[in-house]
């Protein structure tokens, strides 16, 4: 799933295409991506308007239309947004919707298994999304503090790598970008969160964030799916430490790379460098 790196970057490779043009077609290929909205009501409400802003909140990016509506779009396990320059450029098998701007070029959504989303709300009906409602501060963002976090961790039995990956603490952060995090932390992902030490929360502080920027920098992280909104891959693979490194030696002490299921997720982590869940 593309997690906040990802997401921010598909905004921003995709303002320069899809802001302030007029859209004059809207093909909903695959009807279940709307969300309490029928393919006709959407496709009335774009037509002749234009995306005057795009924004991210979390995993969420939000499009305001020129109408004061604003569509929210969730990519899930595999969807896609990405600017075509011609609409002559075939489509892919996967395509569940076209954005056609009257100047030429199109937005299409492409999703190979289908559970991305896309909601067209008023902005006071943007909490209606519930994973919007509920979600944490932005880890990049003035809200997320070493304080903060602290009262994040503070009497809390479950592991750290839960904690984190729980999207009503903080905003965005996935399973890759949690375990390069609390491995430059030197944390162990099932550390009980309530145990970290005042000392271990800063550096965990500080981790997340560098993490986060140099993966933005570097345009996210490609595996298979994720394109940036042009069409090509990230380059964070390229400098992740622990995170799909399992059997592999650990980059600082080379000692061999575990993997743990953590909360339902896989982990990784160097049983050296990052300790044990109890230190």
């Amino acid at each position: 799933m593309p997690e906040l790196p990802e997401v921010e970057t598909v905004r921003r490779t995709l303002e320069p295409f899809v802001l302030d043009r007029t859209i004059s077609r809207v093909e909903v290929l695959y009807p279940r991506v709307l969300q309490s909205i029928s393919p006709q009501e959407f496709t009335l409400a774009l037509v002749g308007n234009r995306f005057t802003s795009l924004t991210r909140r979390g995993k969420y990016l939000l499009f305001t239309v020129s109408t004061g509506l604003v569509m929210v779009v969730h990519l899930r396990m595999t969807g896609r947004l990405v600017a075509m320059s011609s609409s002559e450029v075939p489509r892919e098998k996967h395509t569940s919707a076209v954005f056609t701007f009257s100047a030429g070029g199109e937005l299409r959504f492409i999703d190979q298994r289908k559970f991305g989303t896309i909601n067209l709300l008023p902005p006071d009906r943007l909490t209606e999304v519930r994973g919007l409602r509920e979600m944490g501060p932005e880890p990049l963002g003035d809200g997320f503090t070493p304080a903060y976090l602290a009262r994040v961790c503070e009497g809390k039995k479950a592991p750290i790598k839960s904690v984190l990956l729980d999207q009503r603490q903080i905003a965005g952060l996935g399973n890759i970008y949690a375990d390069e995090s609390l491995f430059a932390a030197g944390i162990h992902p099932m550390r009980p969160a309530g145990e970290l030490r005042p000392g271990e929360v800063e550096r965990l502080y500080d981790a997340i964030r560098t993490v986060l920027t140099d993966a933005v920098a570097n345009q996210g992280t490609t595996f298979r799916d994720y394109r940036t909104g042009i069409g090509t891959e990230g380059s964070f693979q390229n400098k992740l430490q622990v995170y799909g490194r399992k059997g592999l030696p650990c980059p600082n002490c080379g000692q061999t790379l575990q993997h743990a299921r953590v909360g339902g997720r896989t982990s990784h982590f160097c049983p050296h460098c990052q300790g044990g869940p109890e230190q």
